[in-house]
């Protein structure tokens, strides 16, 4: 009888009272001493809660973890947290590497720190895990998807504050003469990547590298003395504590050519403006970057009209080159949004005859469909431009494939080799006759 029972069947007393006989338990009627239930009691439950599993604990540890390192609030912990509990009961994350689940700890983190407005990249959370970014990234768009969590798209100017921090060159790390304030570091920084967005630098690219130039020329021209300019980011890295990023090489190049075209219309500047010494320049440029972009692109247009006048051909259209100056004299304090920037260069993409493939070189076919060498690429002919435009990708040369009827002759010697030798034969025989013993043993 279960043990729900509160009164007793003989005479309904609900005077009922556990009554322990040696390791037997019973309940006993008080009023007419009937055995109400014996044995086990039902009405405690006899399960087990469930304990989650040792990597669970393991991965939800090491998300506190990271939580501390990058110094979030408890809302972002508690968030990244939960996260990570439903990404790991899923079946996609169930039956995978604990590499992957570690990835899958920081992945949490970076979605909730993006959902709260905390700015951070996944170059960051890369870092702390000691994980390839590829891998981190394609960890991160599983997860969201199957999540269904719609993270924000960031921008580099927002996360510039928290990733200017990373580098230790403060007074306390550094010498002072080697030493700069983070504010001062993170708003020349971000001046530097609103001018490389302008001059289409950071399209289509990653923005750690981005970043990570924009530090370094941001430090060598706040005070650019001998110590800051003879040191090379190899050096300034291992100064500042932090791993560097093989493409942040070429940013700078680009961006320091880009600070050489504006540099050398500044007015006052007499002497020749070159990557050696662009540097104590920057702060010019920065100031009046809008005036020296549409002075720059004008003086480019003049060139380039002089040049066509002389070679009696027309190097240059002129849609292309009025783009350009109208694009950056209709300027304000902000940057140009993509869309602006994509319509300015489709403008000067008008002689690519209909190709609307940017990675390619442009073809062009006559009139009476004989193929002829590719168009030149407009890219190399104005002041900036894209970089997919400007380092195009090459089209593989194909073969042309000659029509196939059917009624080809075949030579001799191509019959002879569908014609088994007295050889195979034998072999081909021999096999037949094993395989049939075979099946019938």
């Amino acid at each position: 009888m279960s043990s729900s029972v509160t009164r007793c069947p003989g005479c309904g007393s609900s005077n009922i009272v556990d009554d322990d006989l040696y390791c037997q338990a019973q309940r006993v009627c008080v009023d007419c001493g009937s055995v109400v239930s014996e044995g086990i009691s039902y009405s405690r439950t006899t399960a087990v809660a469930r304990k989650p599993c040792l990597n669970l604990i393991k991965g939800l540890q090491r998300v506190k973890a990271i939580c501390r390192i990058l110094r979030v609030n408890n809302e972002i912990e508690n968030h990244s947290q939960t996260y990570y509990t439903q990404a790991y009961q899923h079946e996609a994350f169930i039956r995978v590497s604990l590499q992957k689940k570690e990835v899958l700890a920081g992945c949490c983190v970076l979605v909730s720190c993006r959902l709260l407005n905390w700015p951070i990249t996944m170059g960051t959370i890369s870092c702390l895990l000691d994980a390839d970014p590829v891998v981190v990234g394609a960890v991160y768009q599983e997860m969201i998807k199957i999540l269904n969590i719609k993270a924000p798209v960031f921008i580099i100017n927002d996360v510039m504050e928290a990733h200017s921090q990373e580098y230790k060159i403060s007074s306390l790390h550094v010498p002072e003469e080697l030493a700069e304030n983070s504010r001062d570091l993170t708003k020349r920084a971000v001046a530097l990547v609103e001018l490389a967005a302008d001059t289409w630098i950071v399209t289509g690219r990653h923005p750690t590298p981005i970043m990570m130039a924009s530090i370094y020329l941001s430090w060598q021209s706040l005070k650019p003395n001998k110590h800051r300019l003879k040191l090379t980011l190899d050096k300034f890295c291992q100064m500042a504590k932090v791993n560097k990023l093989k493409p942040a090489m070429k940013r700078i190049a680009e961006m320091k050519e880009v600070l050489c075209k504006l540099g050398r219309e500044i007015p006052w500047v007499r002497e020749a403006v070159t990557p050696d010494n662009v540097m104590r320049q920057v702060e010019d440029i920065l100031n009046h970057r809008f005036a020296l972009l549409r002075r720059a692109l004008r003086t480019h247009e003049e060139t380039l009209q002089a040049e066509s006048e002389a070679s009696g051909e027309d190097s240059l259209p002129e849609e292309a080159a009025s783009s350009q100056v109208s694009e950056h004299g209709e300027q304000n304090s902000n940057a140009p949004t993509a869309e602006e920037c994509e319509l300015n260069a489709e403008s000067a993409q008008r002689p690519r005859d209909g190709n609307d493939d940017p990675h390619t070189e442009p073809e062009g076919n006559t009139g009476g469909g004989e193929s002829q060498a590719p168009a030149p690429n407009w890219g190399k002919r104005v002041l900036f431009a894209p970089p997919c435009v400007v380092h195009p990708k090459r089209r593989a040369q194909r073969p042309e494939c000659k029509d196939v009827t059917g009624d080809e002759e075949i030579s001799d010697s191509e019959i002879d080799s569908y014609i088994r030798t007295p050889r195979e034969a034998r072999e081909f025989a021999l096999t037949q006759k094993m395989l049939s013993e075979s099946e019938k043993t």
